[in-house]
C-alpha cells in the first residue's frame, strides 16, 4: 500500500481493538496517525507502539461526545498538516438488554457515542476536507447490527444503523467532490466493547457467557484492520469483515425481511448459551 505512505490519518477510539489495529497497521504503511481516545493513557500507550517501529504519533485525549472537543482537534490536524487523507469515526460502545430494562439514559449513552460522534467527526472534519485540495477516504465503523437487526441489542442495533445509512447518503453526496465513504460493518470480533458493554437486567446475568462467546467465535481485531486498508484501496460504500460472519446473514436479510426476523431473535440467544 505505497500510496498510504506520506498521507494523514485520523482515528476515533483508537486506545484498543479496532482502533489500535488500524493505528498501527496505517502507521506500519507509512501514514502519519493521530490517534484519539477517550482514555488518555490507552491513547499514549498506542502511540508509543507507533513510535516504536519508526512512526511519528499524534496522542489526544477526545470524547466523541462533545463536539467541541472534536472541532479542536479537527482545528489541530489541520494547523499541523494542513489535509486529512484518512478519516476513521470509530468510537463506540456495546449495550445489551431487553427494552423494557433499558434505561432512557442508555439510549442516549449509546445514540451520543456510537450515532452523534459520528456525525460529530463528519461537521467538524467534511468542510476541512473538501477544502484541502485533494482526495480523502472516510470509514465510519457501523457494525453487522448495522445492516441485520438484532433483538436484545434494541439500542445498538438504532445506532448501527443509523450510522451505515449516514454513510451511504454521505458517499452520495460527497464522491462527486472527491470524498468517498464506507460504512465498516464488522461482525463477531474479540475486542473490549463486549467486556466494556452496558448489560441491563435478565441479561447481565449472561453477561460473562457473551464474552466468553466472543473470544471463541470472534475475529481479530487485525482482521478489521486489514479490511479498513483494503476498503481504503477498492473504496466500497459497505466494507463487512469476516465475510463468513456477516454476508450469510445480510443476503438472508436481501432476500426475506421475515426470515431475517428470525435470525434476529435466535442469534443472541446463541451468544447466551
Amino acid at each position: 500500500m505505497a500510496e498510504l505512505s506520506g498521507t494523514v490519518a485520523v482515528i476515533t477510539g483508537a486506545g484498543s481493538g479496532i482502533g489500535r489495529s488500524t493505528a498501527l497497521l496505517l502507521a506500519r504503511l507509512g501514514a502519519k496517525v493521530h490517534s484519539s481516545d477517550l482514555d488518555a493513557a490507552q491513547a499514549e500507550a498506542v502511540a508509543g507502539e507507533i513510535a516504536a517501529s519508526g512512526g511519528a504519533p499524534e496522542p489526544r485525549q477526545l470524547d466523541v461526545t462533545d463536539a467541541d472537543a472534536v472541532e479542536a482537534l479537527a482545528a489541530s490536524v489541520f494547523d499541523a498538516d494542513g489535509a486529512v487523507d484518512v478519516l476513521h469515526n470509530n468510537a463506540g460502545i456495546g449495550h445489551m438488554g431487553y427494552v423494557e430494562e433499558t434505561k432512557l439514559e442508555d439510549w442516549r449513552r449509546v445514540i451520543e457515542v456510537n450515532l452523534m460522534g459520528t456525525i460529530h467527526g463528519v461537521h467538524a472534519f467534511v468542510p476541512r476536507m473538501l477544502r484541502q485540495g485533494r482526495a480523502a477516504h472516510i470509514v465510519n465503523t457501523a457494525s453487522m447490527a448495522g445492516l441485520v437487526a438484532s433483538a436484545e441489542l434494541v439500542p445498538y442495533t438504532t445506532s448501527k444503523f443509523g450510522v451505515v445509512g449516514l454513510s451511504e447518503a454521505l458517499n452520495a453526496e460527497l464522491e462527486p467532490k472527491g470524498i468517498r465513504v464506507t460504512a465498516l460493518c464488522p461482525g463477531l470480533i474479540d475486542t473490549n466493547i463486549v467486556r466494556d458493554a452496558t448489560y441491563r437486567g435478565e441479561l447481565a446475568r449472561d453477561a460473562q457467557r457473551v464474552q466468553d462467546f466472543y473470544r471463541r467465535r470472534g475475529a481479530s481485531p487485525e482482521d478489521v484492520a486489514e479490511a479498513v486498508v483494503r476498503a481504503l484501496r477498492r473504496k466500497p460504500i459497505i466494507q463487512v469483515v469476516p465475510y463468513s460472519h456477516v454476508m450469510p446473514v445480510w443476503i438472508v436479510k436481501r432476500v426475506s425481511t421475515r426470515a431475517a426476523q428470525t435470525v434476529a431473535r435466535m442469534a443472541p440467544r446463541l451468544a447466551r448459551r
